[in-house]
């Protein structure tokens, strides 16, 4: 969500707002009739009733915010919203601009809260490591001692805008170690391993809102003009794990200078980019940075660009390109795909804050770009946007999501706020497509009240959604023409012990015969292969499954080397030879 709208100016950024329009769909908007056999479109209005409408999806569960976490007598309520999940064994974490809140998974069917925290400041982001949980903290309201009763002297030594740091070794008890002040507070947060030093981790913040005057905290320049301006840069916090009281900034990397004259307003200036297109914000901030430490890449969203950082020395992150869209309003969050070939970027048209998928609404605006990245250069491919018109009464736009490890494909699970969940499919970077989705009706039928999907994030067999007015949601995926059961239980294969927003690692696949299958299955569904050969793999796979040893190895051998040899004729022979990969996976483990 951008804090431009609710930190600075929230009723004069809400009018100016809804003059714009946005996008409807990926490559056109759907014809009328098309609209209407939607099932998302019409539906009934209601907080904990409202109408629903799911395909190829189960609501496998749902649990309302707790108390102290929400205002009964005014549900959109921005200071007790919902915001950004964390995950770590059983546990998940739920950031609301009050606190956060522990949710035991073990059962994703029976969810049970755990523990809570109040903790007012906004925007509450979460990321754990180890017994640590880091919180974001940009609002006015927010003190260093947690406090509820806000601040009142603009000077205050008792306001906190910054990342706090808790230690939760107590889960039951959790207890502030750190508490590092920033100059724009941090709207949302990147936690960063360090590859080649485990006894630290950094933090990349995001402040979006305005400078914090020098009064308040000493360094902070808010002219743009000056060169010690906190505009055009991030922080870099350096976080020692056995001692996380001495957590603290340590660079203030310039990502966005000029290459050439080295000035720190060097991308993005704002406005439009001429007839028909976004007026763009300028690039002065990020909001999220996504990274991916095993390529050595983070890809930032940073409000007026898409930028490609090298981050193999995580303190001191360079920029080594930049894209710019005419389409976008404000560049949002990034999710790379797993092989590192494509990043597909969201567009958070009217901060979250308005109706930004209405029929009328123009293709390519508050969507996703999709680009592709080859020798550290990006490419525009595609948009993709929800298929189905919501009404002015339900805030929607792209916002955050995360892979499904499906074999071989490249699929995403993505909150649209009051748009709902969608599972988009962007293998093909210039023609996503959706495969599944849930939607709820508005949350008023009379006014527009903040709700909706914040985050849907995949772990370990399941997507939660952080639903900023109702609670936590639990799905399963459900077989359909899109997606097999063997590609739904390789999927499930992938265990990870922690998961958090803007971090990527490496998705890899035990060798298992159902990954083998979920290959079989993408190769009949698009006809990489003929029918017979199909056949004839699955068979052979099936046969290889029942036997053991050596035999089970040669017959695997055998068969991997008949799959390389019908590559030559494919239509799909990368997907043919990741078939035969997985093949030889199995005759390797083979016992």
């Amino acid at each position: 969500m951008n804090s431009e709208s609710i930190v600075r100016r929230p009723a004069a950024s809400l009018g100016r707002l809804a003059l714009f329009a946005a996008g409807l769909a990926a490559a056109a908007a759907p014809a009328a009739a098309q609209q209407q056999a939607d099932p998302r479109v019409g539906l009934r209005a209601g907080l904990h009733d409202a109408g629903t409408a799911i395909r190829h999806l189960e609501l496998v569960s749902t649990r309302p915010r707790p108390e102290g976490l929400f205002d009964p007598a005014d549900v959109g309520n921005f200071g007790f919203m919902n915001s950004d999940l964390a995950f770590r064994g059983n546990y998940l974490f739920q950031g609301n601009f009050s606190g956060w809140q522990v949710w035991d998974i073990s059962n994703p069917a029976a969810p049970t809260l755990r523990s809570k925290l109040v903790c007012p400041g906004g925007q509450g982001d979460v990321s754990v490591h180890g017994n640590l949980l880091f919180m974001s903290v940009e609002m006015p309201n927010g003190r260093v001692d947690c406090g509820g009763q806000g601040v009142e002297a603009p000077a205050s030594p008792e306001r906190f805008r910054g990342v706090r740091i808790f230690d939760i070794s107590n889960i039951d008890a959790p207890r502030q170690v750190a508490a590092v002040q920033t100059c724009r507070g941090s709207h949302t947060h990147t936690l960063v391993p360090d590859l080649k030093n485990n006894t630290h981790v950094y933090v990349y913040v995001s402040g979006t809102s305005g400078v914090r005057s020098p009064d308040e905290l000493a360094g902070c320049v808010g002219a743009p003009e000056d060169p010690n301006t906190a505009l055009f840069r991030i922080e870099v916090i350096r976080v020692p794990l056995a001692a996380p009281q001495e957590a603290r900034i340590v660079s203030t990397p310039r990502v966005f200078a000029d290459r050439q004259t080295g000035a720190a307003a060097g991308l993005w200036r704002g406005g439009n980019h001429g007839e028909g297109t976004q007026n763009t914000a300028q690039t002065n901030m990020c909001h999220d940075l996504t990274v991916y430490p095993e390529l050595g890449l983070a890809a930032g969203a940073c409000s007026g660009n898409g930028i490609l950082l090298d981050i193999r020395d995580p303190a001191n992150p360079v920029r080594i390109d930049e894209v710019i869209d005419p389409n976008f309003a404000y560049w949002h969050s990034a999710t790379f795909n797993n092989a590192g070939t494509s990043i597909l970027f969201t567009d958070e048209w009217g901060g979250g804050t308005a109706p930004r998928c209405r029929a009328t609404d123009k293709a390519e605006w508050g969507a996703n770009a999709i680009f592709t990245l080859s020798n550290r250069k990006l490419t525009h491919a595609g948009y993709f946007k929800i298929p189905a018109a919501q009404t002015l009464q339900e805030n929607c736009v792209a916002h955050n999501g995360s892979l499904i490890p499906v074999p071989g494909r490249d699929i995403m699970a993505q909150a649209w706020y009051q748009g709902g969940l969608s599972v988009v499919d962007f293998t093909d970077p210039a023609k996503p497509v959706e495969i599944a989705f849930f939607d709820r009706g508005p949350v008023d039928a009379g006014a527009m009240k903040m709700g909706g999907q914040w985050g849907t994030y995949w772990y370990n067999g399941h997507i939660y959604g952080s639903e900023i007015a109702r609670g936590l949601d639990v799905f399963a995926l459900k077989p359909s023409e899109h997606l097999s059961q063997n590609e739904i239980d390789a999927a499930k294969l992938v265990r990870t012990d922690v998961a958090n927003p803007q971090v990527q690692t490496k998705i890899v696949w035990p060798a298992a015969f159902v990954v083998a299958h979920a290959y079989v299955d993408q190769l009949e569904r698009g006809q990489g292969l003929p029918a017979g050969r199909i056949t004839a793999a699955r068979n052979e796979l099936r046969r290889a499954e029942r036997l053991s040893g050596a035999q089970r190895r040669t017959a695997l051998t055998q068969l991997a080397t008949a799959i390389d040899h019908s590559a030559q004729s494919s239509r799909d022979a990368a997907r043919v030879r990741m078939l035969a990969g997985a093949v030889r996976d199995l005759a390797g483990a083979a016992r």
